[in-house]
């Protein structure tokens, strides 16, 4: 059945490596239309911040597959990254990186390497969500949502058990993130509890991280949030053998992008010398998700033949090993000619009939019991001394209501805080209700009015809630 997808050939050397994988794919018999679209540089310079035209995303969001390829964005000039827009616009919450070695073919240090990064793609850092609040600090929201995490984790599963995966780690920092990544964490236990012929298990992203590094092979599926799915599924494809040969799927409920994971690598552009794997690679992963697994093999097993046979781009050549430095094009036909052909040494893949991944609707908890229990206020103040904004802060007090303590830069430096300590313009003062005292909103907008008329400078506030008696809230670091 003929699948109608929308293509973009991007910038650099984007057109000749998204001509190559046409070239080849439509050569193995790939069932597929082709939209293509103009996005990224040129589209920038005409005047458009976003890079793409709103009939360029009428055009995907009605073909719902998109292969694309790397863009340029523009330095300075408030240029928004069109790869970040179209994941968050599409819903393309699941980033999915298989990184595998191809030992002895392409150089590596890992040569029984086989991981699949699958990196959530919507939130986190990624929100970019920063304010200048003081002189000296400026600020990023860190989002994680329940539902994100639900959906994330669960892709993490149904993959493991369509692909016949062992093993679903998990990668956080929930000592130090008790909130943000303490929910990541426990969502990922509360599903893995739902597949027990899965093997699960966590690891603190520094130390896993170096894990991955040292021992990749320990690894099988592992799930991350948005910033370290996105700094380890490089590091990954890398030591793998090379961040050139890597391509990434990018999946949501309803739509798809598959791309490589490099950069348009403007310096080579027009030259006849880019690799195309990683979006060859890319679109063996679009044709597995549009139900062509036998196309995908085909062109994988033709891929996997062609780098066998020494048969590389200068990017991956080596002398004495590799046994033809060849062009794009040329690497193309290659593939083309070993269409139908298995690799001898290198493990050959069988996908099948394949489809995407069916996945239930995430569902809504029930809202939990919520209570204000206190509120932060964040101070601009040049001065250094705690005590002394203690003293102008306790002004603020009343009999129902009072200040607890002041960090700076989320360290504890009053009551009993250190001289030693470093201090920045940017305070955060907490204030807790005295025992019998209900806090309310209103205790919040009086806070505000007096500190208002001391000429105290309060650049933001943070309600402290219980949710189902439970704290909601990061407590200073020395608590």
């Amino acid at each position: 059945m003929t699948t109608r997808i929308t293509i973009a050939k991007g910038d650099g050397i984007g057109p000749e490596i998204m001509d190559a994988t046409l070239k080849i794919i439509l050569a193995a018999g790939a069932q597929i239309e082709i939209d293509e679209i103009e996005v990224g540089e040129k589209v920038y310079l005409s005047g458009n911040t976003s890079g793409i035209a709103k009939s360029s995303w009428d055009i995907i969001r009605r073909n719902k597959v998109f292969l694309k390829a790397p863009i340029t964005t523009p330095q300075g000039g408030g240029y928004k990254s069109l790869n970040v827009t179209t994941r968050k616009f599409l819903g393309l919450y699941a980033n999915v990186r298989p990184c595998v070695s191809f030992a002895p073919y392409v150089r590596t240090k890992h040569p029984v390497m086989d991981v699949v990064i699958i990196r959530e793609n919507e939130e986190d850092l990624y929100a970019g969500i920063e304010h200048q609040q003081t002189d000296e600090v400026v600020q990023c929201l860190k989002l994680i949502s329940r539902p994100g995490c639900e959906k994330i984790v669960r892709y993490a599963f149904e993959y493991a058990k369509n692909y016949n995966r062992k093993k679903v780690t998990c990668f956080t920092k929930d000592n130090i993130m008790k909130q943000t990544d303490g929910l990541f964490h426990q969502v990922f236990n509360e599903i893995a509890a739902e597949y027990p012929e899965i093997e699960n298990e966590h690891w603190i992203i520094d130390i896993g991280a170096a894990k991955l590094a040292d021992t990749p092979e320990a690894f099988d599926v592992i799930v991350m949030p948005n910033l370290y799915g996105d700094v380890l599924s490089d590091v990954a494809a890398q030591i793998a053998g090379s961040v050139g040969l890597a391509g990434s799927a990018n999946i949501g409920t309803s739509c798809a992008m598959f791309e490589a994971i490099h950069g348009s690598a403007p310096r080579r552009a027009g030259q006849n010398m880019a690799n195309p794997s990683g979006l060859l690679h890319g679109a063996i992963l679009m044709l597995k998700h549009i139900g062509q697994g036998k196309v995908a093999e085909k062109v994988h097993n033709a891929w996997l033949t062609t780098i066998e046979q020494g048969i590389h781009t200068y990017d991956i050549y080596e002398e004495g090993k590799s046994s033809k430095k060849v062009s794009t094009s040329d690497f193309a036909e290659a593939v083309i000619q070993n269409l139908g052909k298995m690799p001898q040494q290198l493990k050959p893949v069988a996908y099948g009939e394949t489809k995407a991944l069916n996945l239930p609707e995430v569902k809504r908890k029930q809202p939990a019991e919520k209570l204000l229990v206190g509120v932060d206020l964040f101070v601009h103040w040049p001065g250094t001394s705690a005590d002394e904004l203690a003293g102008i802060i306790n002004q603020l007090n009343t009999s129902e209501y009072e200040l607890t303590m002041i960090t700076n830069r989320g360290i504890k430096v009053w009551p009993d805080g250190f001289e030693e300590t470093f201090c920045t313009d940017h305070w955060r003062c907490r204030f807790k209700p005295n025992a019998n005292h209900v806090f309310t909103q209103g205790d919040i907008i009086a806070l505000m009015n007096k500190a208002i008329s001391l000429n105290i400078d309060v650049i933001k506030t943070e309600n402290l809630y219980h949710f189902n008696g439970v704290p909601a809230y990061s407590l200073g670091q020395g608590q």
